[in-house]
C-alpha cells in the first residue's frame, strides 16, 4: 500500500498487512503508570496497546475525534490505497471476508464478514464459493446482495473513470483485460464480468483462470467492497460512499473535515468484527503537523488518523512528559527514495545516488532508531518470506556513504562531475522534507545537484502517481514509503516493481520498472502454493530490483504514536501496519 502511506500505499499508502515484527510485550492491560480501568479510559502506559488491549471496554457513546495532516487519496473503497484509508474504511464498508478484531499477529486471521465463513475452495484452487449472511443491509435497509458485491469489484476495471486503488483482483480474475468495466459493460445488468457468477442473491462464485494463493487476502481489501448500482456516483463516489458498515457519512468537506454517524440499519448480530462503540466519528484535517501534535497532547483530539507518528518538535515532550500515552510499534513500512527511469534512465547514474546517500543521516532525519526505525538495505521487509535483511548490495547497513564508488558510477554514466535532478516530496510531511534535505546534502559531495520540489500531498495520485507529470516535472527522485498490502512478496513488491501495475494515474510503480524477467518471476511465485518456495522466487525478484538500482531504501519504520487518555479498547494490529484497529476503538464520554 502507498504510504501513508502511504501508502501504500498504500502509504499508504496504504493498507495492507504489516510484517509480524512488531515490539512484543506479554503483559495484558496497562503497564507502568496505568491509571485506566475497564471502560474508564486513562493513560494506560508506554506500549500498553502494542499487541495487547489497553483500557478494554464495550461501553458505547461519545464522539471519537481523529485529526490528520494528510487527506485520503480517495474515500471510494475501490480507489483508496493509503493504509489509514483501509483501516478507516471499516466504519462504512464490509467485505466477504475481513481481518479478525484482535491485537498483533492474530489480527491477520481472515474470517467471514458479509459471508458466513471464509468460503469453499475447489481442490485445484480455481473456484471460490461464498454464501452471504442473513440480515446484511445497506444504510437504507435494503439487503446487500451478491450482485452488489460483484458490481463493486467490477468498478476496479474502470481505471479511466475511478483511477487508483489496488488492481490485484483485476489481474487475477481477468489477466487478459477482456472486461471493459461496468461503465462500458454492454450487458443490461452491467454485470458482464465472466469470472464472477451470482446464481442467486445470497451466492457468489469466483472462477480464477490461474490459481493464486493470496486470493482471499485480496477479497479482504476495501476494493472488494459492495457498491450498489443505483447509488454509484462514479468519480464522485468518494465524496459520500453509501454505507454497508456500522456508520454512514453525514458530511464531508475535502481537506477540512468528515463526520460519520451511526447507521441504524446495521445489525450488530451480523458483524463479529466491528464494535461500533462511539456514537459519532469526526476527522479534522490540518496542514500544520506540529500544531496537530500539540492539539493531540492537549486532549483536543484522540489520535492521528494517518498514524505516521508525532513529529520531531513534539517527540521529546511526549517521551519525557507523556510517555504513558505513547506506543512505539514497528509499522511494516519501508521508507525510501525511488528513481523514475524516464527521468534518470542510466543505471549507473542511479547507482551513484545510492552510493552517495548517507544512510545514518537519513535515519536521523526520520527520527533515529526509535522514532525512525532500523536502516534498510533492500526492498523486502524482514518478515516477508524470501527476505534477507543482511542483503546489502550497496553497503548501506554501515550507515556511511561510499563516495569513491559514487564517483566511479558517475564516470560510468558519463557524468563525472555530477548532474542535476529534482527531488519530489509531499509538502505536508515535515519528516519527508527533512529526509529530502538530508539526501540533497549528501549528494552534493559528488556533484549531484538535487533541487527539492514540495508538491501538494493531497494531490499525490495525480502528481507523482502520474508518469506523464513525473516526466514533465523532471522528478528524478521521489521520497515515499510503502507497507505490504498483505504479508507476501506479492502483497509488498508487486505494485512497486511489476511492469503490469504501471498506471497512468494513481500509479505506485514510480520507477516504472517493467522487466520481463521480474514480471515472469511474479507469475511463477503466484502459482506456488508452498510459501517457502514462493519466498525463494521473491528473493530473486528482490535481487533483480536491487540490481536495477531504482530504489534507495531508508528505514524499516517505527513510529511514536499518540493515544488519548479518553480512548478505550486500543490495540495495534499487524493487519493494519501497526496502527490501532480503528473499528474497535471507543471513548470515555
Amino acid at each position: 500500500m502507498t504510504l501513508n502511506s502511504s501508502q501504500r500505499r498504500r502509504i499508504a499508502a496504504g493498507a495492507l498487512l504489516a510484517a509480524a515484527t512488531m515490539v512484543v510485550t506479554t503483559a495484558c492491560g496497562g503497564s507502568n503508570g496505568d491509571s485506566g480501568g475497564k471502560g474508564k479510559g486513562g493513560a494506560a502506559g508506554f506500549n500498553a496497546a502494542v499487541n495487547k488491549i489497553a483500557n478494554p471496554s464495550d461501553k458505547k457513546g461519545g464522539e471519537l475525534k481523529f485529526i490528520g495532516s494528510q487527506e485520503a487519496d480517495n474515500w471510494d473503497p475501490q480507489r483508496g490505497y493509503y493504509g489509514f484509508v483501509w483501516d478507516f474504511a471499516r466504519y462504512y464498508t464490509r467485505q466477504l471476508v475481513s481481518f479478525k478484531a484482535a491485537p498483533g499477529a492474530e489480527s491477520t486471521e481472515l474470517v467471514g464478514d458479509l459471508a458466513t465463513d471464509s468460503g469453499k475452495v475447489s481442490p485445484d484452487g480455481l473456484t471460490y464459493t461464498f454464501t452471504l449472511k442473513d440480515g446484511v443491509t445497506w444504510e437504507d435497509g435494503k439487503p446487500i446482495t451478491s450482485k452488489d458485491i460483484k458490481y463493486g469489484i467490477e468498478r476496479i476495471w474502470a481505471q479511466d473513470v475511478i483511477s487508483g486503488g489496488p488492481i490485484y483482483l483485476q489481474q487475477v480474475l481477468d489477466p487478459k483485460k477482456e472486461y471493459p468495466g461496468p461503465y462500458k459493460d454492454t450487458a443490461a445488468d452491467k454485470l458482464g464480468l465472466k469470472a464472477i457468477e451470482t446464481p442467486d442473491d445470497k451466492t457468489i462464485i469466483f472462477k480464477l483462470p490461474v490459481a493464486n494463493g493470496d486470493f482471499l487476502q485480496m477479497l479482504a481489501m476495501p476494493a472488494a467492497s459492495p457498491v450498489r448500482q443505483d447509488m454509484d456516483t462514479k468519480a464522485k463516489y468518494g465524496l459520500k460512499p453509501f454505507s454497508s458498515g456500522p456508520y454512514k457519512w453525514q458530511s464531508y468537506q475535502p481537506n477540512k473535515s468528515i463526520k460519520l454517524v451511526r447507521n441504524d440499519k446495521w445489525d450488530a448480530k451480523t458483524d463479529t468484527i466491528r464494535k461500533a462503540l462511539p456514537d459519532k466519528i469526526s476527522v479534522t484535517f490540518t496542514t500544520n503537523a506540529d500544531d496537530m501534535d500539540n492539539r493531540l497532547i492537549e486532549g483536543e483530539y484522540d489520535l492521528d488518523i494517518n498514524a505516521t507518528g508525532v513529529g520531531a518538535s513534539a517527540r521529546a515532550k511526549v517521551l519525557q512528559q507523556h510517555k504513558e500515552n505513547a506506543d512505539n510499534p514497528q509499522t511494516g513500512f519501508i521508507r525510501y527514495a525511488v528513481f523514475p527511469q524516464t527521468v534518470i534512465p542510466n543505471v549507473e547514474c542511479r547507482k551513484a545516488i545510492i552510493y552517495a546517500a548517507d544512510s545514518k543521516s537519513l535515519q536521523t532525519a526520520r527520527g533515529g532508531p526509535q522514532a525512525g526505525g532500523d536502516i534498510a538495505s533492500n526492498m523486502l521487509p524482514p518478515a516477508i518470506k524470501g527476505a534477507d535483511p543482511k542483503a546489502d548490495p550497496y553497503g548501506k547497513l554501515g550507515g556511511a556513504p561510499d563516495l569513491a564508488k559514487a564517483r566511479e558510477a558517475l564516470k560510468k554514466c558519463g557524468k563525472p562531475n555530477g548532474f542535476k535532478t529534482t527531488i519530489a516530496v509531499r509538502n505536508n510531511k515535515k519528516i519527508e522534507i527533512a529526509t529530502a534535505e538530508s539526501l540533497q546534502q549528501s549528494l552534493k559531495a559528488v556533484g549531484i545537484d538535487a533541487q527539492i520540489d514540495q508538491f501538494d500531498g493531497a494531490q499525490t495520485s495525480g502528481i507523482i502517481g502520474s508518469p506523464k507529470v513525473v516526466k514533465e516535472k523532471g522528478y528524478g527522485i521521489i521520497i515515499m514509503g510503502w507497507g505490504a498490502d498483505f504479508p507476501t512478496g506479492q502483497g509488498f513488491l508487486q505494485p512497486l516493481v511489476d511492469g503490469r501495475f504501471i498506471l497512468q494515474s494513481g500509479n505506485n510503480n514510480f520507477s516504472e520498472l517493467n522487466d520481463p524477467a521480474v514480471n515472469g518471476l511474479f507469475d511463477q511465485a503466484l502459482k506456488e502454493t508452498d510459501p517457502t518456495k514462493a519466498g525463494e522466487l521473491y528473493k530473486q525478484i528482490n535481487t533483480k530490483v536491487s540490481e536495477a538500482a531504482v530504489y534507495l531504501p531508508f528505514t524499516h519504520e517505527k513510529n511514536i504514536i499518540w493515544r488519548s487518555s479518553r480512548l478505550t479498547n486500543v490495540y495495534t494490529a499487524d493487519a493494519y501496519n501497526g496502527r490501532y484497529d480503528y473499528a474497535s476503538l471507543g471513548v470515555v464520554k
